[in-house]
């Protein structure tokens, strides 16, 4: 089954959503965006997540040590990080006890950094354009594809790439950072659903 994650998330109905449809993973945004939350704000949503769904920092233009600091103190338990550099910085990041997510955009050529999961998005991350799924050169295993995703077009997206996860936030929203938990609920159907 292709492992779903909702990102951007900063109210209590969409994370209650969320955790009632099993998706697999929930996102907070650490990071400069219309969707940002603060640590403080982000912990009692947190809370509300239970089972097996992830709960997923979001990260860009942090050191390793301030991504940690502050996903202690949401309570999240991985970190997505936009601009990691090397090994090393995942590696401390995992000592520190946090899965990794490592984002990329489509058209690197990412290596490996020992990261859990690699995350291929757009040119802008969170900008909600998709990229040229057919074009672009795919990453080998298992990878989660971001960028200009919606109800009407994940499960094309999805048999195009063999992508084995996907991650959605402006393509749920029905105003520019506020969920719709009607769209969630059409996202994770289509999903799920066979063409």
């Amino acid at each position: 089954m292709t492992f779903i994650k909702i990102c951007g998330l900063l109210d209590e109905d969409s994370v209650d959503a969320a955790a009632r449809l099993g998706v697999d993973a929930v996102g907070f945004v650490f990071a400069d965006s219309v969707r940002r939350i603060s640590a403080h704000d982000a912990a009692p949503l947190i809370r509300r997540v239970t089972g097996p769904t992830v709960t997923v920092g979001v990260f860009k233009g942090a050191p390793v040590a301030e991504v940690i600091e502050v996903a202690a103190a949401a309570g999240v338990g991985t970190v997505q990080v936009h601009d990691l550099k090397s090994a090393d910085e995942v590696h401390r990041l995992h000592e520190a006890g946090l899965g990794v997510i490592r984002a990329v955009s489509a058209g690197t050529v990412p290596g490996d950094f020992g990261e859990d999961h690699l995350l291929v998005d757009g040119a802008v991350a969170g900008a909600g354009v998709p990229w040229d799924w057919a074009g672009q050169n795919k990453p080998p295993g298992d990878w989660i594809l971001a960028g200009g995703l919606h109800p009407g077009n994940v499960r094309t997206a999805v048999d195009a790439t063999g992508a084995w996860g996907v991650d959605v936030s402006s393509g749920v929203e029905s105003s520019r950072g506020v969920k719709d938990v009607a769209l969630i609920e059409q996202f994770v159907a289509a999903v799920r659903s066979r063409a």
